[in-house]
């Protein structure tokens, strides 16, 4: 098959889950013989159009800053979704898989699909709905209508979780809508040996607000009294940091509490991963949760926020970990709590993480594609992920 994915944002260059779902199944696709093409911003040196692993990278534009103050910018996801319909129009895929933000490009994705006669799909992988005041205050309610106008557009609907997918619910209705999770690569995930530098508690993520670092932060302080040796590994970037390197000083935990940024290459993420005892994640807002996964699979149990929004809570189950609240104390609670376990945790953490194998995703995606093709738009393809797929409900 022809196939054609449509994210502006483009791995390695820019490092994100998303990013990092559509590289993964791109590169496996074109392994196992399709030919594979990935419509972003040119964020690479060099010619627009450059073929790596097998995929064929479109730059169509040049690198925008996408954020500002943590923010998605408003006109680099404007011109994308423009310069987009032209460069996709000009030919035809069997399939063309947009993800669903920046709600732009589902626009123009869905523009150019309809002149070139390309079947096409969306894949969401969250739901804003209110969140969309918060993020935007009052400016928030264009953003609330680009998202239901974005989800009537007649399309193969893909939602990465169960929570994704209850979002959409009230969007398109009876509409139906194939859960295709995200994954990992347990193989190379095993062959990445521990880091030296060992942590007690381990955090990976943006440092943007609805991620909550800070009630991780207090919780340390409160462990620091329990645990006086207790050390937390923060990795991750973003418009938080500073806040939130200042609230460490003040709180004399710069002995216990450590930011490292993003790291180059995921395999010294992981190695971090292997030589910790629990990931924390005290987020309100995941559509899925790759960093749990990923923890999981290193053998590490997973605290999160019990939080409505948050898909990430599925990977405490079977034992993998702990529920908190959003309250300082607690979180504290939980973490010692899941830390005085004993090494079965570990087996539990990996026996989950298995059924997430990128391999098992890309089969599932390609079977959806074949549908999706076959049928081109007259009937609706079965809800292929959710049937006997042996998943948990994220």
């Amino acid at each position: 098959m022809r196939i054609a994915y449509v994210y502006d944002a483009v791995y390695p260059y820019i490092l994100g889950g998303v990013e990092k779902r559509v590289w993964e199944i791109a590169r496996r696709l074109v392994a196992r013989g399709h030919d594979v093409h990935l419509f972003g911003m040119h964020l690479w040196d060099g010619e627009s159009t450059i073929t790596r692993d097998g995929v064929v990278l479109h730059g169509i534009c040049r690198p925008y800053g996408l954020y500002r103050k943590g923010k998605r910018r408003i006109l680099p996801a404007f011109l994308f979704g423009i310069m987009l319909l032209p460069a996709l129009a000009r030919e035809r895929f069997d399939v063309v898989d947009c993800q669903q933000f920046p709600y732009t490009s589902v626009f123009g994705a869905a523009a150019a699909c309809r002149i070139a006669r390309s079947p096409f799909v969306i894949t969401w992988h969250e739901v804003w709905g209110e969140y969309w005041y918060e993020y935007l205050g009052s400016k928030g309610s264009a953003g609330k209508v680009l998202e239901r106008l974005a989800a009537r557009i007649r399309a193969g609907t893909i939602a990465v979780s169960d929570t994704t997918r209850d979002g959409l619910t009230s969007l398109i209705g009876d509409r139906e809508v194939t859960i295709i999770p995200n994954g990992i690569d347990l193989a190379a995930i095993d062959a990445i040996l521990p880091a030296e530098e060992k942590s007690d508690v381990l955090f990976v993520g943006r440092l943007i607000r609805e991620k909550h670092v800070d009630v991780l932060v207090d919780a340390i302080g409160i462990l620091r009294h329990r645990i006086p040796g207790i050390r937390c590994l923060v990795i991750g970037d973003g418009p938080e940091r500073m806040d939130l390197e200042e609230k460490v000083r003040t709180m004399n935990l710069s002995g216990n509490i450590q930011f490292t940024g993003f790291f180059k290459r995921s395999e010294d993420m992981i190695a971090r991963m292997k030589s910790s005892r629990v990931f924390v994640l005290p987020s309100t807002r995941e559509g899925f949760g790759i960093s749990a996964l990923e923890a999981l699979a290193a053998g590490l149990p997973v605290v999160t926020v019990d939080h409505p929004k948050n898909a990430s809570r599925v990977f405490t189950l079977d034992g993998c970990g702990l529920l908190s609240s959003l309250d300082a104390a607690d979180l504290s609670e939980k973490i010692q709590a899941t830390l005085s376990r004993d090494e079965v945790s570990k087996l539990l953490c990996r026996t989950m993480s298995r059924d997430y194998e990128w391999e098992a995703i890309t089969d599932m995606i390609e079977k959806y594609y074949v549908q999706v093709r076959s049928t081109s738009g007259n009937k609706r393809p079965d809800s292929l992920g959710e049937k006997g797929s042996g998943y948990h409900r994220v």
